[in-house]
């Protein structure tokens, strides 16, 4: 038996990685675990489906270098296997003059980052999205849409063809070292790997804290909800339309999203979640929220920003609210354009003096390495940040023949 690597979460970042351990190490046994039934069932399987193109992130940042390489790898990845994808452009629009200096800085970085952009006047705008009304804007026409769930059932079949295992139903419960090995148990079963990557997501830091380690920051989860626009209404959106993003927070706010299987979306907001897979107002663990309220850097980010989340709140509860931001970008929007659509949760990392950590985060020891805070864009960086995980595994003194 080959050199066993378990790798725990069956999202995209770990199908990604699973996927380039193949490639990188043909004879490793690769051991994924994945708690639910079918793979992608929670932040990649509920987000808008958006292959972004790197303009908002920090230039030299592993956000920017990975989003830019991991997007040309998905491309080439949907061509070669038959996902469904498109590149069908942006628009990010400025609806008020005091939007316009983050307008320029998100320009700069798109430039800096090799992005293809240029800005436009409110008629380009007006061409390229006519239900649109914004005072300035940038048009990003190398964005795209994507089927992540396909990608991802398409990577777990590459898995299955190279011969390696995907368990479902297997919820990580304990990790202890034992005769040179770990063994990561379930409530039902347990499996020794010798080496551990975690790539749990919302569990990422309660996973690594199994494994012994003690996390810089903590996973707080933040719902967003979304609404669907009726089959009448989706001509208001033709490709995709965001706003100009508050540059204190790495969310970028309520927008309209046509998605690759059909359809538009609306959304999402960003309100604190009581569960960390609380995808509806009544969902409430208490667990989640004893955590979440006793972490000091919550406490801290809730002090300096409580006026923004009363406001994602209000239009958490209220759909007019929710109603009146879409019409920011498009004011033709009437609330019975609206139907509800399920609510993905972001896992969120912040660090303990109350900072929403903007970058990924990894963390290891001589057995393990945790992805920590894979938020967007992981989805689209996914295979690039495979490649930084699989670099990692490749540094070190491991018999992976």
């Amino acid at each position: 038996m080959g050199f066993r690597i378990g790798i725990v979460g069956g999202g995209i970042v770990g199908l990604s990685v699973a996927y380039k351990l193949t490639k990188r190490f043909p004879n490793c046994q690769i051991q994924l675990l994945e708690k639910e039934e079918e793979v992608a069932k929670h932040q990649t399987g509920r987000n808008s489906g958006v292959i972004h193109s790197g303009i908002y992130y920090k230039p030299g940042s592993v956000k920017a270098l990975t989003c830019r390489d991991g997007k040309a790898q998905l491309e080439r990845y949907c061509e070669e296997h038959g996902v469904a994808f498109e590149r069908c452009g942006k628009v990010i629009v400025a609806t008020d003059a005091r939007e316009i200096p983050a307008l320029n800085t998100i320009q700069e970085r798109g430039e800096t980052n090799g992005i293809q952009c240029r800005r436009i006047g409110s008629s380009e705008i007006g061409e390229l999205e006519p239900a649109v009304k914004g005072i300035d804007g940038l048009h990003v026409p190398e964005t795209g849409i994507v089927d992540y769930v396909g990608f991802c059932q398409s990577l777990r079949r590459q898995l299955q063809v190279r011969g390696q295992f995907v368990q479902t139903g297997f919820d990580v419960q304990q990790c202890e070292a034992r005769g040179g090995q770990l063994v990561i148990r379930s409530r039902n079963d347990e499996q020794p790997v010798d080496f551990l990557i975690n790539c749990a997501g919302l569990h990422s830091d309660r996973v690594a804290m199994l494994c012994g380690m003690n996390p810089k920051v903590r996973i707080i989860p933040f719902r967003g909800e979304y609404f669907e626009l009726k089959p009448e209404a989706e001509p208001l959106c033709r490709n995709l339309i965001y706003p100009v993003p508050d540059p204190n927070f790495p969310f970028l706010g309520v927008h309209f999203t046509r998605m690759v299987m059909g359809g538009v979306e609306c959304g999402p907001n960003a309100v604190f979640a009581f569960a960390r897979e609380g995808y509806t107002n009544h969902d409430l663990d208490l667990r989640d929220l004893a955590e979440s309220l006793t972490f000091p850097g919550m406490l801290r980010l809730i002090a300096k920003h409580w006026r923004m989340g009363l406001g994602e709140m209000h239009r958490s509860l209220s759909k007019p609210a929710f109603v009146r931001a879409l019409q920011r970008l498009v004011p033709a929007i009437q609330e019975e354009h609206l139907v509800a659509a399920p609510a993905g949760v972001r896992a969120q990392a912040i660090g303990r003096d109350g900072r929403l950590v903007d970058d990924f985060v990894f963390e290891e020891d001589d057995r393990s390495i945790h992805v920590i805070n894979a938020v967007s864009p992981a989805a689209t960086a996914s295979l690039a940040i495979a490649d930084r995980v699989v670099d990692l595994v490749a540094a070190r003194s491991l018999t992976l023949a």
